[in-house]
C-alpha cells in the first residue's frame, strides 16, 4: 500500500509516442522481477518475472516498449508498457548492466565483464558494434543531438566519449574513483558524472572533453557514508539530483556550480531515480528496503514509500 504521509530532430519523421501511461517500472535485482506502480495512486499493478539479474532499465522512443537488461541471461528483455506482458528476450553479449537508448532506437549497452559498449539493434537484434572500453563499463548516456554516447568505466575511472556515427572512442576523461552515471545539459554543452567511491560529482565541457567543476565536499556536507550513484537534471534545468547510495539520501546540486542546496533522507542504499515530467515527485529505489522512495522536490521531503520486490535497481517513470 502507497503510505503517503499526506496524500533535436534525429529522424526524418519523429516516432509516434503513446499516451503516458503513468506507470512506474521498477527492475527487482535478487527477485528477477520489475514492479509495475500507477504512479497516480501508488498502487502495484503488477510484478512482472523477467529472468535472472535485472539491472537496467529504459524506454524504446516511442515508449511502447521498456527494456530491462538481464545480466545472469546476457539479453535484454522486452516489456510491453500497455499489456505488461514480457515479449520476448534479445541477445546482448555478456552481463549487460546498464544502457541508453538512442533516438534512432538503437540500444548502446556496458558489457561490464568484458570490458565493451555495444550498439544493439532491438528491432532485428543484430549488434552493429562492440566498442573496447575500460574495465567494468557501466553508465551509458546519449547526447542530446544523438552524435555522441557516454560510458562510464567503473574500475579505470574514466568517461569514454563514443562517436555514433564512427562507433569508436574519440575521447578519455579522466574522473573520481568509479563513476557511475551521467547526465547531459539539455544544450549538450555540459554533462555531469558521478564517482561512487570517491565520493564527487564532476562537471564536465563536452567541447574540450574537460573538468571544469567538482563537487567534493558530499561527505562533509550530507553524510561520510555518501556514494553517490543516480543523477538527473529537472525539467527547468535548475538542479541536480543524485541518489547517494549508502548515504541513503537524495542531494539537490546547482547545475552551475554544484553547490549543495539541499538533501532529503530517502531509504537504505538510495540507488535508481526517476523524475516525474513537472519535475514535482523524484522517486528512489532503496536495495535493502525492497521500497521506492517518493519525494515532494518542492518540500524536500520523503512523503511516501511503495513496497517493490527484492533489491530494487532501476526505475523510470511513463508520465
Amino acid at each position: 500500500m502507497f503510505r503517503y504521509h499526506i496524500a533535436a530532430l534525429l529522424l526524418t519523421a519523429a516516432p509516434l509516442v503513446c499516451q503516458p501511461t503513468h506507470r512506474l517500472f521498477v527492475t527487482n535485482e535478487a527477485s528477477d522481477s520489475v514492479t509495475v506502480i500507477d504512479s497516480r495512486t501508488g498502487e502495484v499493478e503488477k510484478t512482472v518475472a523477467v529472468g535472472g539479474r535485472p539491472r537496467g532499465i529504459g524506454f524504446s522512443p516511442d515508449r511502447k516498449r521498456v527494456y530491462v537488461a538481464l545480466g545472469d541471461e546476457n539479453a535484454i528483455g522486452v516489456l510491453n508498457t500497455e499489456t505488461l506482458e514480457l515479449e520476448r528476450k534479445i541477445s546482448a553479449g555478456s552481463d549487460p548492466e546498464a544502457f541508453a537508448v538512442h533516438p534512432d532506437g538503437t540500444i548502446y549497452l556496458s558489457n561490464e565483464d568484458e570490458g565493451l559498449a555495444t550498439a544493439l539493434n532491438p528491432e532485428s537484434g543484430e549488434i552493429l558494434a562492440e566498442i573496447k572500453v575500460g574495465l567494468e563499463p557501466e553508465g551509458v548516456g546519449v547526447s542530446p543531438d544523438g552524435e555522441q554516447v557516454l560510458v562510464t568505466s567503473e574500475s579505470s575511472n574514466m568517461v569514454h566519449v563514443i562517436s555514433v556515427a564512427e562507433k569508436k572512442i574519440v575521447a578519455n576523461i579522466l574522473v573520481g574513483a568509479r563513476p557511475r552515471e551521467v547526465a547531459f545539459s539539455p544544450d549538450g554543452r555540459y554533462f555531469w558524472v558521478t564517482s561512487e567511491v570517491a565520493g564527487h560529482v564532476s562537471k564536465v565541457e563536452r567541447s574540450t572533453n574537460r573538468v571544469v567543476t567538482v563537487n567534493n565536499r558530499l561527505r562533509r556536507e550530507v553524510n561520510p557514508r555518501v556514494k553517490p550513484k543516480g543523477i538527473l537534471l529537472d525539467p527547468e534545468a535548475n538542479r541536480l539530483y543524485v541518489s547517494l547510495g549508502r548515504g541513503n539520501a537524495i542531494a539537490v546540486l546547482d547545475p552551475d556550480t554544484l553547490q549543495l542546496q539541499g538533501s532529503v533522507e530517502v531509504g537504505v542504499r538510495s540507488w535508481g531515480i526517476a523524475l516525474s515530467r513537472d519535475g514535482k515527485r523524484l522517486y528512489a529505489a532503496n536495495g535493502p528496503d525492497s521500497t521506492l522512495s517518493v519525494v515532494d522536490t518542492e518540500a524536500l521531503t520523503e512523503i511516501g514509500t511503495i513496497p517493490t520486490g527484492e533489491m530494487p535497481w532501476g526505475v523510470v517513470l511513463d508520465d
